[in-house]
């Protein structure tokens, strides 16, 4: 497994209230389907982030452009792959 850190950079406020409760039900999905995490909005209101634990790129860009958030333009997507620390908290 890998894991993907993917950044939802804020671009329409109003479609983000609008379509949170999606949003979050999506995330919560994938999460019992054990594909998220840890996710979470940036405190000064810029957008959030989700960490994606898949096996490919592939597999991530496809999760990512399933979010109500991006497929409704609330939100951008950026994706890194992300090298996480095997020590972190995340893994305990």
């Amino acid at each position: 497994m890998k894991y993907f850190a993917v950044f939802l950079p804020m671009l329409n406020q109003e479609k983000s209230i609008e379509y949170r409760a999606q949003h979050l039900q999506y995330l919560e999905q994938k999460r019992n389907e054990g594909k998220i995490i840890a996710n979470g909005r940036f405190a000064d209101g810029t957008g959030g982030l989700v960490i994606y634990r898949v096996d490919s790129i592939e597999e991530v860009e496809q999760l990512a452009k399933q979010d109500p958030y991006v497929i409704q333009g609330a939100r951008g997507c950026e994706i890194h792959e992300w090298d996480m620390d095997s020590d972190s908290a995340l893994l305990r």
